[in-house]
Formats: C-alpha cells, structure tokens, sequence
C-alpha cells in the first residue's frame, strides 16, 4: 500500500492517515516521498492537527467481545473483505492469545502443511489487497467535465510544476483532462479516467516509467495507449518541459510515427 503526497504538507496528513490505514487493513504502509519535497523549501498552508482526532485501529476485539464468542480465529475472513479480527496483547486473561510461525497457518494460526488451506489463506490476503482502494486518498481530478480525448496522469511532487503547464497547455489550444494519483492500489477512478481518453500521457520524473509499468500491469492496459514524459536530469521538473513534450506531441498527432516516450 503507498500513499503519494505532493507537498509537505501532505506528507504531514498522508503521515498521520497512514497508523490508521496500516492498522485498519493490518500490513505496512509506505509514504512515498521523493528528493523534491525533502531537500527543497516549499511554500505550502500551515500543518493542522485536530487533537480531538480518534485513531482508527480497525478490526481490534476487546474482552467483552471475546466473552460473548463461541470461537475467534486470527485470520477467520468474518466480514468477506480479506481483512480479520486482531486482539491485542492483555486483552482477555483466558482468550484471544495466538502464536502464528512465519510459514503456513491456517484461520485459527495454527501452523498447516495443506497446500489448499495456504491457498486459501493467500486468497484471502489478494482480496484484503483489492479492496484496499476503500480506505486510501483518491486521486484528485483538474477538470469538472471530461473535455478532451486526452488524458493526462501525473503524481507526487510533480503538482507543483503541473499547475502551470495545464494553464500553459490551455492557452495554447491544447486544453487536457488531468488526473493526479495519490495512493496505490488504484481504484475505480483511475480507471475510469484511462478508459474515457484515447490518449493518456503519463508524466514521471524517472527513467523508467515506473508508474506506466505498474498501471499497465495492475490493469491489463495497452501500453500504446500512454505516451510518458520522463525527465530524469537531475533537477525538479518545470511546467515549460511539461507543456513543450506534450504540445510537441499533439501538433503531431496526424502524422504516422508511433508514440514514443519524451525524455
């Protein structure tokens, strides 16, 4: 699970959000900063912090849970979403301990050698892992309406410098959808937005695509269909090497020669 902030001050909230996510769904979160945001000042809204704020631990059962519960097992999927009830540690004098080994353990802990029964386990942590979308940041869009056949995808500090190029690109002629991505697993939404535009580019400050190699991946889509815009020099990405790749792009669009990925 990854979280994508743009800013510090998102790095700040995604920070926060992600105890509760890591305790709602049970598994590691990854904040997913970069060198921009880390190294360079930044003008950003002042950090707010609620101290009324209630920490979300999930699926956590307590005594009198325990007391009123025939059975409990660790990784019984009660609620058919991949995600089972815990117990902390203290909880109950008599009930809710569990010992699980590193290797194969059924829905009660208990350590199996039945290649179904870790089938199924593992089956139930992919489906844990495809609904997770429910509980992450979802992906900020820059147009109310889609208005153009092409799409635009971008994430991370990248914000910054995008602003600036959609208002560039719009001025110019070439107004474009634009989708911002602020957490993995991707839901919905992303998909949604790469199935209604014919084009998608997707702008990265990697070598080598990263985002376009996992979204092709994840969701069995033509890799034709993007056209990336990697800057890997070194320096933060400006909206003018945004706005020249893409417009350089679209001016020829009629002609023959396939998409390529701008560097």
């Amino acid at each position: 699970m990854i979280l994508i902030p743009s800013d510090p001050k998102e790095c700040f909230e995604f920070s926060a959000d992600s105890f509760d996510i890591s305790d709602r769904l049970q598994t590691p979160i990854f904040v997913l900063s970069d060198l921009d945001i880390g190294m360079n000042d930044w003008t950003c809204p002042e950090f707010e912090w609620d101290d009324n704020r209630k920490f979300d631990r999930g699926k956590v059962l307590f005594k009198d849970d325990l007391d009123s519960m025939e059975s409990w097992g660790r990784y019984l999927d009660v609620d058919g979403d991949g995600i089972p009830f815990r117990t902390l540690p203290g909880t109950h004098p008599e009930k809710g301990a569990y010992f699980t080994r590193g290797s194969s353990h059924d829905e009660y802990a208990r350590y199996i050698e039945d290649g179904e029964v870790n089938a199924r386990n593992l089956s139930r942590i992919l489906k844990k892992f495809e609904g997770a979308y429910k509980f992450l940041p979802k992906p900020i869009f820059k147009q109310k309406t889609n208005a153009s056949s092409n799409g635009l995808i971008y994430f991370g500090s990248t914000e910054a410098a995008m602003q600036e190029s959609l208002d560039q690109l719009s001025a110019s002629g070439f107004p474009i959808d634009a989708m911002r991505i602020r957490s993995f697993p991707f839901g919905p939404e992303v998909w949604d937005f790469i199935d209604q535009h014919e084009t998608i580019f997707l702008v990265e400050q990697n070598r080598d695509a990263q985002m376009k190699t996992l979204i092709v991946s994840e969701g069995n889509v033509n890799p034709e269909k993007f056209i990336s815009i990697l800057c890997f020099d070194g320096s933060p990405i400006t909206a003018n090497f945004i706005s020249e790749s893409i417009s350089d792009v679209l001016l020829n669009k009629n002609t023959s020669q396939p998409a390529e990925e701008i560097k």
